[in-house]
């Protein structure tokens, strides 16, 4: 069953497992590879969903990834990733960054910020001065004395000193394509880029649909 194909769409790749890896591609890229192969997927991509529709092969699952607590609006990506384990903070960190907290398999609320690349982004809208880009060797552990360095450390020590606040004693789970950097500035951090899928599998062994 583990090695079923499940993709979670994006608002930029498709991310498709195939019980051994993840694999990133562009939406063209991941249609025209994966068209004709039996395949469970989720989508926050809406603008995708009359095409995708079309291939008889393909099944929507986002409407079986439900947990107790969500709301309304929650991006089935996010309830998929909090799934993925009874207890913990779930950081994913892509294009925005959501922290999620699930105590005893319940959601109990969270947070959305800005991702990394919008964050520089930001930086840069102000002043040419700014345009630094992100120096990822930053030391939290003293004030720098260069503009990157103190762009750099404005980023990520806010970043860390919100999700520190919440953390308490749980473990961080990190995924999402800057997850495995930011892990790295926490202690007892998990870095795993299958928790999705995990949550997935886990929606659909308890609905019994394969």
């Amino acid at each position: 069953m583990d090695n079923i194909l499940l993709a979670d769409i994006g608002n930029t790749y498709f991310h498709i497992y195939d019980g051994q890896g993840v694999e990133h591609l562009r939406y063209v890229n991941a249609i025209a590879k994966y068209k004709d192969k039996h395949l469970y997927y989720i989508s926050v991509k809406h603008q995708l969903s009359s095409e995708i529709a079309t291939l008889k092969n393909w099944n929507n699952i986002s409407s079986l990834v439900k947990m107790e607590g969500e709301y309304s609006t929650m991006g089935v990506d996010r309830k998929a990733l909090c799934m993925s384990r009874q207890d913990g903070l779930f950081i994913d960190a892509g294009s925005a960054i959501t922290v999620d907290v699930v105590e005893e398999g319940k959601y109990r609320g969270g947070f959305i910020l800005p991702g990394i690349k919008a964050y520089v982004e930001s930086y840069k809208s102000i002043s040419p001065a700014l345009d630094m880009g992100l120096e990822e060797k930053i030391n939290l552990a003293s004030l720098p004395r260069t503009t990157k360095e103190q762009i750099s450390y404005g980023i990520i020590a806010s970043i860390k000193s919100l999700i520190e606040k919440h953390a308490k004693i749980k473990i961080l789970y990190f995924t999402g394509g800057d997850g495995k950097f930011l892990s790295t500035f926490f202690d007892s951090a998990v870095y795993d880029e299958t928790l999705v899928f995990q949550g997935m599998l886990k929606a659909i062994k308890d609905k019994k649909i394969c």
